[in-house]
């Protein structure tokens, strides 16, 4: 009989070589389509913040001899009725949709959360009344409700901010406003309150950060939605007025072309439903990671 068996066993080679993983983990994957996103908002915020980094054409300059050209090395989305080239166009329009959305988004978060948590935190009657406030405001579409209020003042960029933080505000106050009443009916805070803490003390260092801990993530997915309807908002007339190269005023302008110059329409929109498509994919990414989901 063999005996090579038993020596091999006892070999220290094979004793000290580590024991091969049960299984391959799974835990943190590749996502090329994350990446793709991160990178398109890194671009988008780039041509926000120095627009001259990506090119250094005037978005204004008109030039009547090369108008609707079509996409070459000199003019990379071409140009539009006036000569203008598109692609300077998209990449200066990057600050009027995205600095529109960021600010609307900021100002929508604060003043819902401010009525949500005044809602949750007030008695039974003051929190009937606002809470049936917003869900009136909740019930009629966001670009209705941005609508009604340009109505009663003039087009612009201050209007249309305005009236899609008003249009957006409701969704978060009633975020709010039911994550404060969970925190408010949860154990912890009636212990709290049990031990005489201040009503001031307790809200600040309760209530607070476990009410407000979402609401950053919720504002980047609720920051594409913004955009976009501002970007609406601009191709009806009344956001930022022509000759301002915004994403949605861009896509007015060029309407009437689309037979002859497709890439004035096609490529400024593609641009914005990109850019909100990464913007949704890194905000879902982020509320997973904060719901404990891989």
């Amino acid at each position: 009989m063999s005996i090579a068996l038993p020596e091999q066993a006892t070999s220290p080679v094979t004793a000290l070589a580590p024991a091969p993983d049960p299984a391959p983990s799974h835990g943190r994957r590749f996502a090329p389509g994350l990446v793709a996103a991160g990178v398109v908002l890194l671009l988008v915020a780039v041509a926000a913040a120095a627009p001259r980094l990506l090119t250094g054409t005037d978005p204004l300059a008109a030039d009547p001899f090369h108008a609707l050209e079509g996409p070459s090395g000199a003019h990379w989305f071409g140009t539009d009725q006036l000569g203008r080239d598109v692609f300077t166009r998209v990449v200066h329009g990057a600050r009027y949709s995205l600095s529109i959305g960021v600010i609307s988004t900021l100002l929508s978060v604060l003043s819902g959360g401010i009525l949500g948590l005044v809602a949750g935190l007030s008695p039974r009657a003051v929190d009937e009344v606002l809470s049936r406030a917003l869900d009136v405001l909740s019930a009629f579409p966001e670009v209705l409700l941005a609508l009604l209020f340009i109505a009663f003042t003039e087009p612009g960029t201050p209007s249309l901010i305005m009236a899609i933080a008003l249009a957006f505000a409701p969704r978060y106050g009633r975020i709010v406003r039911a994550q404060t009443l969970l925190v408010r009916r949860s154990g912890y805070v009636e212990q709290a309150v049990t031990f005489g803490l201040s009503r001031t003390r307790l809200v600040w260092r309760h209530i607070l950060p476990n009410v407000l801990g979402p609401l950053p993530i919720l504002a980047t997915i609720g920051l594409g939605s913004a955009i976009v309807n501002a970007s609406a908002l601009s191709f009806l007339g009344m956001g930022p007025q022509p000759p301002s190269p915004e994403w949605g005023a861009m896509l007015s302008e060029s309407r009437n072309y689309l037979r002859v110059a497709w890439w004035a329409a096609i490529l400024p929109g593609a641009t914005l439903t990109i850019t909100v498509i990464s913007l949704t994919a890194v905000g879902r990414r982020l509320q997973r990671r904060f719901e404990g989901r891989r």
